[in-house]
């Protein structure tokens, strides 16, 4: 059955989105096999950092929201396809409860919040999300964009849920929340809408979106390299 899966989601991976994962492949896997994802697996990770990310995720998320709300409005006025707001507004609705979760897994490892300071990666990553907010950015652009983040996270997670994994039983939670089938199916709904719009657009906006696509990578690694303590 997992066979069968694989090869349904490979047939589903076609598109402009499949050529910038080739093009792109390095960047891409030092997003979502980063060291500290890497530690994660492996069952070697430092909790200072697991607590580290737990803190400074929580205010990116913050930030998350505004951003994914603007990809709805987005798509209720430029998108050719009323259903995209649906797959959409299901990513809003999920995010009251991926708040909950964080303050949850907060005060289970001893973490104030309110006492957080963003770091200056988040602050980066913080202040592109807002920068795609603009009315001036088009939705075919905005959607790359969201598509991008939240695949990262699916594929590191899922990663550290895989047979030979050595996940510590304390972060399987944290793993499964993004590396789950059902988030899994959820990116490749964002990927085929990425995709659909993607292939009805002029060069000029897929060439805006594969930057976009390409610094959200750039932007993932920074906050992980953050979160593993590096500089």
């Amino acid at each position: 059955m997992e066979g069968k899966t694989k090869v349904v989601e490979a047939a589903e991976r076609t598109g402009m989105t499949e050529t910038w994962l080739k093009k792109h492949r390095l960047v891409y896997i030092g997003a979502t096999r980063h060291p500290l994802i890497l530690s994660i697996r492996d069952g070697t990770i430092d909790l200072s950092s697991f607590k580290r990310w737990l803190g400074q995720d929580y205010i990116f998320v913050r930030a998350f929201v505004p951003f994914v709300a603007s990809v709805l409005l987005k798509a209720w006025k430029e998108s050719d396809d009323g259903s995209d707001m649906e797959v959409i507004l299901g990513g809003v609705a999920s995010l009251n409860d991926e708040i909950a979760w964080f303050k949850k897994e907060a005060s289970k490892w001893g973490i104030e919040l309110s006492g957080i300071v963003p770091q200056k990666a988040n602050l980066d990553y913080c202040r592109f999300l807002e920068s795609l907010m603009s009315s001036e950015v088009e939705y075919i652009v905005a959607i790359t964009a969201f598509w991008a983040i939240e695949t990262v996270y699916q594929e590191s997670f899922a990663h550290c849920l895989e047979d030979g994994s050595k996940t510590a039983e304390e972060l399987k939670d944290t793993c499964q929340r993004w590396g789950n089938d059902s988030f899994g199916q959820y990116c490749r709904s964002l990927e085929r809408i990425a995709n659909r719009c993607l292939e009805k657009a002029s060069d000029d906006v897929v060439s805006k979106a594969e930057v976009v696509f390409l610094r959200v990578l750039e932007h993932e690694i920074e906050f992980w390299n953050m979160s593993h303590g590096e500089t």
